[in-house]
């Protein structure tokens, strides 16, 4: 038996009724399990009645703790009746010492007991011992994945435990604008019936979920050291699997500036926190440009969808140009690709080192972006209207 598996050696089978299986990794989170575990044993259903206690389990993976972590949730689960909590204790080395790890081996834990049961539609559903998830947080994620969405991103809200200086707070809102608005925006440029507006920008390791079997399509969390929710996601994305960003599935987590990840939300907050004011009014994509992207996008998704195996009599002449990628790149990107996500991402990371460069429309203060994004939603807004088919920004696109 290798090390990997010793660790799950003594769960117990899972019941046959399961529907969800909680993911969440502790480090040193004495402090912050009984808040978090309270909120996952509190869930109620639709009708605002307790969740029957069959129907998920928590898998908990405390790792390399100095503290009474584990001990702190067994006592809890105890205290619990018909809450099913498994606490996980391990001492990692080095090289696997960290929560890119650390939530792989929950998810892929959660996925082979899902499938041991027959269970594939059911959802491996990832939080963070720092974060009280709402009440009815199990049950929106599951009316979504109902509903057809292969994943579900949650809305991760920020508690005021921590103080923020007023400069870090202002950079901290304009930062979660500036993202609400490029969702926005793509929502009126390239909209995805999956994951339709209103929704957000989140999909992160604090309210994530996927069933088990877009977990195994996408293969798994990728092997990272950190930023391992993003990876997982853009990895769905690129299998072409449905991601929704829903704002009924919602989570609140801690501000706390010393978290456990190398890079996370924790580094992000300690950085805006910095005094430097280039970080105050940091350099970010120039709106424009990613309207063009966006635009772009939407009728290279109509022509997969149409002629992904002859792309060519039917590009729009000007598409490598408003993308701002070589010549050819489109039709040689497109010959290797499996999906249209993975041809979408191929071609985008061209799109971003061809901006990387002295393109006038690359960058611009976020400051500056936020009025640019503005106006081109109410642009794109006010001409919604007359769009069919192709959006009405890609249509003005000339057709060979």
């Amino acid at each position: 038996m290798s090390h990997d598996e010793g660790l799950w050696a003594a769960l117990p089978p899972p019941p046959p009724s399961l529907r969800a299986i909680v993911v969440l990794p502790a480090r040193n989170e004495a402090a912050h399990l009984p808040a978090s575990l309270a909120a996952l044993s509190a869930q109620v259903a639709d009708d605002g009645t307790a969740l029957d206690g069959s129907l998920f389990e928590v898998l908990l993976l405390a790792n390399n703790c100095d503290d009474t972590s584990a001990e702190v949730a067994r006592r809890f689960a105890a205290a619990r009746c018909g809450f099913r909590l498994h606490v996980i204790e391990a001492s990692l080395p080095p090289q696997q010492a960290n929560i890119g790890y650390v939530r792989r081996q929950l998810m892929d834990q959660a996925a082979g007991r899902l499938e041991s049961i027959g269970r594939p539609e059911a959802a491996i559903v990832s939080t963070d011992a720092d974060t009280r998830v709402a009440p009815d947080w199990l049950a929106a994620n599951w009316r979504e994945l109902d509903q057809g969405s292969d994943a579900v991103g949650g809305r991760i809200l920020t508690d005021a435990s921590v103080p923020s200086s007023p400069a870090a707070l202002r950079i901290r809102r304009i930062d979660a604008a500036h993202a609400l608005l490029r969702s926005r925006l793509a929502s009126l440029l390239d909209p995805q019936p999956f994951d339709p507006w209103p929704r957000h920008h989140q999909h992160f390791g604090a309210s994530l979920a996927v069933t088990a079997a877009a977990y195994r399509s996408a293969g798994g969390v990728p092997d990272v050291p950190y930023l391992e929710d993003e990876a997982l996601v853009r990895a769905l994305k690129r299998a072409d699997l449905r991601v929704r960003h829903s704002p009924h599935v919602r989570v609140v987590t801690s501000s706390r500036l010393d978290g456990r990840a190398a890079v996370g939300l924790s580094w992000q907050l300690r950085q805006w926190a910095d005094a430097r004011p280039s970080l105050h009014d940091p350099l970010v994509e120039d709106p424009r440009r990613y309207a063009h992207a966006l635009a772009a996008r939407a009728v290279l998704r109509q022509l997969w969808q149409r002629h992904a195996e002859s792309l060519a009599p039917h590009l729009p002449a000007n598409l490598e140009s408003s993308l701002g990628v070589p010549p050819g790149s489109v039709l040689l990107t497109a010959a290797s690709a499996r999906s249209f996500g993975a041809f979408w991402q191929d071609l985008d990371s061209q799109r971003s080192v061809a901006g990387s460069t002295d393109e006038p429309l690359a960058q611009i203060t976020i400051s500056q972006a936020l009025v640019a994004l503005r106006s081109l939603i109410r642009q794109y807004e006010s001409e919604r209207t007359d769009r069919t088919g192709f959006t009405q920004a890609a249509s003005k696109m000339s057709m060979r």
